[in-house]
């Protein structure tokens, strides 16, 4: 090796030291944020959490409910929707051209008819084939539309929903009864909220039953488990430590919560990205920097939203490039709101964060480890000084994750068992040792593919699906009412909140 690129990669081995180290302090400091502001959430939500007289004020809502070829869980997912405990709001499930029995089974289960309806086509869209409405469910209504992407899907629900707020959810999903509420308190809370997200977990080892999560278990194989380990780090550590500087990036597609008329005016959910929800939360940024209102995008840490995730390395190789690919979409539009004083902490934290450690850390991290090992195979660097960064590395990886099992344990307690937390904690260390590495390298041929190929298509990202958490096909007798929980406490209140949500628009 000549003299020069021995150099090089000297220089290079203290610019990867120096990555670490901000990296490090970077993630330490949104962990303090991260324990403090959940720390202040449960001391704030310790008392019973909705008072007699809230659902009064709890504004109406609908559910979006995409689907594709969900011919598995589309119809748990539904049951699970119904069961909310919510005192008024609507399901809209968008049939996006499937092509197996997604649309025959939502039909048989709920005694769809297909129902003549008016909708004002707000956003383009992909051409809609029919409208179906269920007799025995009112809230529950299906658009069935020609394929066009999942975005092209969620903005054909946008223009059929008939309330200010809009829900959008997987069609994998279940939600806990009191979910909905949770996350659309926010909205109560100030006025000025434009959106809000809760937390997603892995269903993977869980028992669901007519929509019901009857039991709440840990993944029995590997790869899902150490994505519980992900989504915790991920929610818990990540988001929660953005959500106080009002610099959230990211509302999870999965479960997340938008005021109708400002996603409305950014143009709806783009359909050339493969990463929509993140890039309407960036546009909704800089629609309202840029007018200078007042608003808020708000994460909660205890709306739980259940979801199915990869259980092979192919499904989770498409996932993370798929991902990785939609980060760069959403980030790069919006590059020039980085160092404006109009985009505040967008621009001057949550831009520069987001592309130096996510975007471009794939590649970083990557380059770093070859370095390493090649100045340590050409006897550049002492043996000691290569066990040193693999040891600084790996421990902060393992630290990270630990502090996220830390926080849910200090919180919310989803895995309260001894034998749970062992279990966590094992995966937590495991992980580093191969997965961690995999996903990087998976994350960074979704960067080279995004460099070297034109705009995606906002396309599905299919996985593959085992449904092995649903323990029996929904029945008759544990079907949910087909009136909400208000109208059976109360028959009048009905007509009252209908008059007001018409007052509303």
């Amino acid at each position: 090796m000549s003299a020069f690129l021995a150099y090089w990669l000297l220089q290079l081995q203290w610019v990867f030291f120096a990555y670490f180290i901000v990296i490090s302090v970077a993630y330490l400091a949104l962990h303090f944020i991260s324990v403090t502001t959940t720390i202040r959430y449960m001391r704030d939500n310790r008392a019973p959490y909705l008072p007699r007289i809230l659902p009064a004020y709890q504004p109406p809502i609908s559910i979006l409910i995409p689907a594709f070829n969900e011919e598995q869980s589309i119809v748990s997912t539904i049951h699970s929707v119904l069961r909310l405990d919510y005192p008024e709001f609507e399901i809209v499930v968008v049939n996006d051209g499937s092509n197996d029995e997604t649309v025959a089974r939502v039909i048989a289960a709920f005694a769809m008819v297909e129902f003549p309806e008016a909708y004002r086509q707000r956003l383009p869209t992909e051409p809609i084939r029919a409208i179906y409405a269920s007799p025995r469910f009112p809230r529950l209504r299906m658009v069935d539309k020609d394929n066009g992407g999942k975005s092209d899907a969620l903005n054909a629900g946008i223009n059929c929903i008939r309330y200010p707020l809009f829900c959008a959810i997987d069609a994998d999903c279940i939600l806990n009864p009191g979910s909905l509420a949770r996350v659309v308190r926010p909205f109560l809370d100030d006025s000025t909220t434009v959106a809000s997200g809760g937390v997603v977990r892995v269903l993977n080892g869980c028992t669901v039953k007519n929509g019901f999560l009857e039991k709440v278990e840990l993944p029995r194989r590997m790869l899902p488990l150490f994505q519980s380990v992900e989504y915790l780090r991920a929610f818990l550590f990540g988001r929660m430590g953005w959500s106080p500087m009002n610099a959230l990036l990211v509302i999870s597609g999965a479960f997340g919560v938008f005021y109708k008329e400002h996603v409305v005016a950014v143009g709806g959910y783009r359909t050339d990205t493969v990463g929509e929800d993140m890039d309407l939360v960036v546009r909704l940024h800089r629609r309202l920097r840029r007018s200078k209102r007042p608003y808020r995008i708000t994460f909660v840490p205890d709306p739980i939203c259940w979801t199915e995730v990869p259980t092979d390395v192919k499904s989770l190789m498409s996932q993370r490039i798929r991902w990785q690919r939609g980060l760069a979409e959403s980030l790069v539009p919006n590059v020039r709101m980085m160092f404006s004083r109009r985009a505040g902490l967008i621009g001057f934290l949550a831009l520069p964060f987001m592309i130096v450690f996510e975007l471009l850390g794939p590649l970083v991290e990557v380059t770093g480890y070859v370095a390493m090992v090649t100045l340590w195979l050409l006897h550049l660097i002492p043996l000691q000084s290569f066990l040193v960064f693999l040891f600084l590395s790996i421990g902060m990886g393992i630290l990270l994750s630990m502090n996220a099992i830390f926080l849910e344990r200090l919180s919310f307690q989803m895995y309260p068992r001894v034998g749970q937390q062992l279990i966590l904690f094992g995966a937590a260390v495991i992980e580093n040792f191969g997965y961690r590495q995999m996903t990087t390298l998976f994350r960074l041929v979704g960067l080279i593919k995004w460099l070297f190929s034109g705009k995606a298509r906002s396309d599905w990202g299919r996985i593959v699906r085992d449904g092995s958490w649903q323990r029996s096909a929904p029945d008759d007798a544990d079907e949910p009412p087909a009136t909400g929980i208000r109208e059976a406490i109360d028959p009048t209140a009905t007509g009252a909140h209908a008059a007001r949500v018409e007052a509303a628009k």
